[in-house]
């Protein structure tokens, strides 16, 4: 591994960090919602089954907090240690939003910790929920913030480059850049979407063990619902963000769709493969497909390959990571429909095992598309770090230590995987929803379907 260059070495570090921050960047956003909406049921309809939810959740929120905190610095070092050039260059144009990324989170820190030791402090228990608010606020505006740096990545504006010189700088210019409202929807609607598919999943498996209490039933019919109208919110984002592609970076959408001749009426081509020849083999096309994709037109010219210089073509396998990712959308979007399908249809039965299993599988598959959305995201502005300025090479360290600080984090995210995973067991495992309903809501007796 180390006869790698320190600029391969430095993608590999960046790479294993921000996929593994992503996990828990995602819940980090998604979740809050999640518990405001069940602690809001609960309160309006008096039914402890759902503050309940809203409580445990809470409790499990805070393990993944946590561990986001020390992957979100492990960033911020990697973005100075191996990234020196990129920062020299852009870091006083972005300063603003990584500062408000920061402000941001201990907003939200700052509330969690109020909201989360006021239980049962208010006689009135809407004024609880209040303080869910500014947590959902603090967390979805870290997306906002973080995700418009990587929006400047791709469409950079807000100064000028006189040399080596930065100069004219404009912030705000730079954090609302053309990409960030597209991108800042998608990675948004995703997180809530990816938040309610594992809760979604962990009360489908609790089903599916037979441990068919109330509270497992509400909470699989709050999360999938969610998913539901998630899912939907997350189409219409990819939407757009297809259509930004096409005008903004036509060579992103052309590598990901392998459309390698700027043409009319141009069909949209689902998985397959590439000969020697770079002629698609194999695939599933959509006859004007991504001319409607790209344009909302079906006869609209969507520009290819053939119009991007050889040495600024992204690698061409983000096709895939494009294909999958839509594809558990469209399976996640699916099996919540049936789901609702079947519940309003009474003769049916949606704890039906194979309806069960399809959800279970919703929460792995949903991170799994966050993660192939990001490759297909940052792959996708190869060679660039900075587009149109900077190349990946460009930017990274000359240091020969890369390698021993590879080693060196994969080592601390195995240990705070096995951490998370070591608190979230003490938390719950020991502690059964159904017990603890019964502690803290005598009146309310956990009761199996059909008793």
């Amino acid at each position: 591994m180390f006869d790698l260059d320190s600029a391969t070495l430095s993608r590999m570090l960046t790479a294993l960090t921000l996929g593994y921050h992503a996990i828990f960047a995602t819940l980090g956003v998604g979740i809050p919602v999640m518990i405001s909406i069940a602690e809001f049921i609960g309160i309006k309809k008096k039914d402890p089954h759902y503050t309940l939810l809203a409580r445990r959740w809470t409790r499990g929120f805070t393990i993944t907090v946590a561990v986001g905190v020390v992957t979100g610095t492990a960033i911020g070092l990697q973005l100075s240690l191996l990234w020196p050039s990129f920062m020299q260059l852009a870091g006083k144009v972005i300063a603003l939003p990584l500062f408000m990324e920061t402000f941001a989170f201990f907003f939200e820190a700052i509330f969690l910790g109020i909201y989360l030791y006021t239980w049962d402090r208010f006689k009135n228990p809407m004024y609880h929920w209040l303080l869910s608010i500014p947590v959902v606020i603090g967390s979805t505006l870290s997306a906002f913030f973080i995700t418009s740096v990587n929006g400047f990545l791709n469409t950079p504006q807000g100064f000028e480059l006189e040399g080596d010189t930065v100069t004219s700088i404009q912030p705000l210019a730079a954090m609302f850049n053309p990409a960030t409202p597209t991108k800042v929807f998608h990675v948004v609607s995703t997180s809530y979407l990816t938040a309610a598919a594992v809760l979604a999943t962990i009360a489908a498996i609790y089903l599916l063990k037979k441990k068919n209490t109330l509270y497992h039933m509400k909470a699989l019919k709050l999360t999938v619902v969610s998913v539901f109208i998630f899912a939907i919110a997350t189409a219409i984002a990819g939407d757009l963000s297809a259509k930004f592609l096409a005008k903004e970076q036509p060579e992103k959408l052309a590598a990901g769709e392998w459309h390698f001749e700027t043409e009319e009426g141009a069909d949209l081509v689902v998985f397959g493969t590439l000969n020697e020849n770079q002629e698609v083999e194999n695939a599933i096309r959509i006859p004007n497909g991504l001319s409607f994709l790209a344009h909302g037109d079906f006869n609209a010219e969507v520009t290819g390959l053939d119009q991007i210089p050889d040495d600024e073509e992204p690698p061409l396998w983000i096709h895939y990571m494009f294909d999958l990712m839509v594809t558990i959308g469209f399976f996640t979007l699916g099996v919540s429909l049936m789901y609702l399908v079947f519940w309003k249809v009474k003769k049916w039965n949606e704890y039906h095992p194979l309806l069960l299993w399809g959800i279970a599988s919703l929460g792995p598959l949903s991170m799994a598309a966050v993660e192939f959305g990001w490759v297909f995201a940052e792959l996708g502005r190869q060679p660039w770090i900075l587009r149109g300025f900077m190349t990946v090479s460009e930017g990274a360290t000359t240091s020969p230590y890369v390698g021993w600080m590879l080693i060196l984090f994969i080592g601390l995210y195995i240990v705070l995987s096995i951490g998370c995973v070591i608190a979230l067991r003490k938390i719950f495992k020991g502690n059964p929803a159904e017990h603890e309903l019964e502690h803290r809501y005598p009146e309310v007796a956990a009761t199996k379907e059909g008793n």
